[in-house]
């Protein structure tokens, strides 16, 4: 099993979304590097943090599963998706692909960045480096038992 991080503006889609639905395509990545995660990486079972970027309280909001492996994103096919759609992929030559998400747990408060920023063991993760704006991350282990050993130390279960 694999960890991960994904990033998205809670008035986007946000944690309590993806409860009501209970399973949902991750579309609208337009990273190449992201991309390539969700493309050839995940898997299904591996576990996700579902992070909310630019909002007043940034951080992790729960816990979702890879439920699809990577598979075309049909945003990118649509001219109606603004600017998701992109005019030079096709359906025989895609360039973005997305996973579906499955909820698993909602946090009881958001698990601020500024906390996950104290922690040593994040040292040297990507989401806790200057600069690092990637919206789909891999995590090591050590990364994903760091958070949730705080997340429980702060009640957040």
């Amino acid at each position: 099993m694999q960890y991960w991080l994904m990033k998205s503006e809670p008035t986007s889609f946000s944690i309590h979304d993806l409860q009501q639905v209970r399973c949902e395509p991750w579309d609208g990545v337009r990273n190449y590097q992201a991309r390539n995660f969700m493309r050839d990486a995940m898997q299904v079972g591996d576990k996700a943090f579902l992070y909310h970027s630019n909002t007043k309280k940034i951080g992790i909001a729960g816990i979702m599963s890879i439920a699809s492996t990577g598979y075309p994103d049909p945003t990118q096919f649509n001219p109606e998706c603004g600017y998701y759609y992109d005019p030079k992929s096709t359906e025989d030559n895609p360039r973005w692909y997305l996973v579906d998400v499955q909820f698993e747990q909602a946090f009881s408060d958001i698990l601020l960045l500024s906390e996950l920023k104290t922690l040593p063991q994040l040292d040297d993760c990507l989401l806790t480096q200057k600069g690092s704006r990637l919206s789909v991350m891999p995590l090591q282990v050590k990364h994903w038992q760091a958070i949730m050993q705080l997340a429980e130390q702060k009640g957040l279960l």
